[in-house]
């Protein structure tokens, strides 16, 4: 279970982390008030995506009235299908130098994981291999001050200088968080340098949901987007991800074989979602209007029809073409119960289906490629 910035942030505080003076706030009156309060300021809206900056779900105001503004411009906003209804009001840093921090769970190695790099502010992914640190942890032994002496070292600092031994106790500190509340992840991207002060400019916490009974003090959060929740009404299994390749197709497991394969030909896929099998074409139809509302680049359905007839998918197809248009590509593959019905409606449609999936899946990731970034 995911958790706000600003609970991840009075979680650090109470082990010891120094982070920026803020306030959490509902309305645009709020906001103002504590710019008045506070000086300039960043104002950052409270929702579970990694995308928020990238979404515009962080402005800066150096008075009240742009607080104001800011705030309204914000609240009620959407970011990848979570709407903004509180925000973060803290005050405004003079950065000197960003570092990434956090400590999670390595599934290969089934062990904690210390992750640390002098490169902070980006995606971690984005980091060169040489700039990154990491080292794993024994989990009956756990940190010890060496292993964190190590790890500062490593970033180019001096341990013995009070940056070094703040680092330090920054590293400790976030392993003592991942262990004592059963985090599945605990990063802070940016660390950042002030001075002489080191702050937590950010807060990302998972909780394992498996172990939440034990946590009395973290309340539950409701991780599901609207997009998500109307899945599951029509009980449709889906999950947003991050790409730009929307994705149907029956079954768990063809469903994530076409993550996969997508991710193989270098695409990103944008959901998992899998219509399961009896689907009828009226469901077929508003999940297909649900992977439209994330406006990817291309739809890729993925259908091995036996329950699931492949005229039904194609019929549904046909009427959302027909009621809304579906402005980007789609590439289907279709294969099963009723095959030949299925691809005639297509055909009518200017659609040739695939029968082999590495093929589709390749069509997919080339015209998703050729579409240009922010065109959408």
């Amino acid at each position: 279970m995911r958790i706000f910035e600003y609970m991840g942030k009075e979680l650090f505080s109470r082990f010891g982390l120094r982070v920026p003076k803020g306030r959490v706030v509902t309305t645009a009156y709020e906001a103002a008030w504590v710019a008045t309060e506070i000086g300039s300021v960043a104002i950052k809206a409270q929702v579970l995506s990694g995308k928020r900056g990238k979404g515009g779900g962080i402005k800066f105001a150096d008075t009240s009235a742009e607080a104001k503004k800011a705030a309204r411009e914000l609240l009620g906003m959407k970011i990848e299908g979570h709407t903004v209804e509180k925000l973060l009001i803290e005050e405004k840093l003079h950065i000197d130098r960003e570092f990434y921090l956090s400590v999670t769970i390595d599934g290969g190695a089934k062990k904690p994981v210390i992750i640390a790099s002098s490169q902070g502010g980006m995606d971690i992914e984005e980091v060169p291999e040489n700039k990154i640190v990491k080292v794993h942890l024994d989990v009956e032994l756990g940190i010890h001050p060496f292993i964190a002496r190590n790890i500062v070292r490593r970033l180019g600092l001096d341990v013995g200088s009070r940056q070094g031994k703040e680092l330090l106790n920054i590293i400790l500190a976030a392993y003592k968080i991942f262990q004592e509340k059963d985090a599945i992840l605990v990063e802070i991207n940016p660390l950042v340098f002030c001075g002489e002060k080191i702050i937590a400019a950010d807060a990302k916490v998972i909780i394992d949901s498996e172990a939440l009974f034990r946590q009395k003090d973290i309340p539950y959060i409701e991780e599901q987007t609207e997009a998500e929740k109307l899945a599951q009404d029509l009980g449709i299994s889906y999950v947003e991800l991050e790409g730009d390749i929307a994705v149907m197709a029956n079954g768990a497991g063809i469903t994530m074989s076409t993550l996969d394969i997508i991710q193989r030909y270098g695409g990103a896929p944008a959901d998992f979602m899998d219509v399961g099998g009896g689907t009828d074409m009226e469901a077929t139809a508003k999940a297909l209007e649900i992977l439209l509302a994330k406006d990817p680049k291309v739809i890729f359905i993925n259908i091995f029809g036996g329950i699931t007839r492949c005229d039904d998918v194609a019929g549904a197809f046909a009427k959302v073409k027909k009621e809304h248009g579906i402005p980007v590509p789609v590439v289907i593959r279709l294969v099963g119960t009723n095959q030949e019905e299925g691809r005639r409606i297509l055909r009518e449609q200017g659609i040739e289906a695939y029968t082999n999936m590495d093929e589709a899946a390749a069509k997919a990731v080339e015209l998703a490629a050729l579409v240009p970034a922010g065109s959408l």
